[in-house]
């Protein structure tokens, strides 16, 4: 087994009459549909260098087996919005430990508050690791303070995709971190 050295965040949006062809046409906005993507929980590799989307796929192969870290969501319901995003907290580069990714999906959601939803999961997964003790109930942005203030988390983001359906087609929406070794 590896423990990838980068990851890169990548997402997408596809439209369809047929709902395997919409998550197929999100997977090729997102640059991610030559290869067969295996899920995976939810770890940052300790050290992985985030790259960007070219560069990590550079490294990748028509038809090779890449790990993801993947949020979907799908609908055909007329006026719905779907989002999908992928959350990021990581610790000090020099501590050695894991970060954590989440993903939250979701139908009525904005792009924005489901990015929210997930770096707040990732940041407060993390938190509870590095036994950072902070209070659930606090807004997210005074929690998000906080975790940086503490010195254990020093990074959160997302990668967040949302879409409306239209004309009762399948519209996907997808977001992931792809792990490259």
């Amino acid at each position: 087994m590896f423990v990838p050295s980068k990851v890169f965040f990548t997402k997408g949006v596809g439209v369809h009459k047929e709902k395997l062809v919409s998550f197929e046409m999100a997977l090729r906005d997102a640059h991610v549909s030559p290869f067969n993507l295996v899920t995976v929980s939810s770890i940052m590799p300790p050290n992985a260098r985030i790259v960007p989307r070219d560069e990590g796929l550079s490294e990748l192969h028509a038809g090779e087996i890449v790990f993801c870290v993947m949020a979907r969501a799908e609908t055909n319901v007329e006026g719905e919005s779907v989002a999908a995003s992928v959350g990021l907290a990581v610790p000090p580069f020099e501590q050695g430990h894991h970060g954590f990714l989440s993903e939250h999906h979701a139908a009525g959601l904005t792009e924005e508050e489901c990015g929210i939803h997930a770096e707040d999961l990732a940041a407060t997964m993390l938190g509870s690791l590095m036994n950072v003790d902070i209070d659930p109930k606090a807004a997210w942005n005074e929690r998000e303070q906080a975790y940086l203030a503490s010195g254990k988390i020093i990074k959160t983001s997302n990668i967040s995709s949302s879409a409306v359906c239209r004309d009762g087609l399948w519209t996907t929406v997808v977001s992931l971190a792809v792990f490259v070794p």
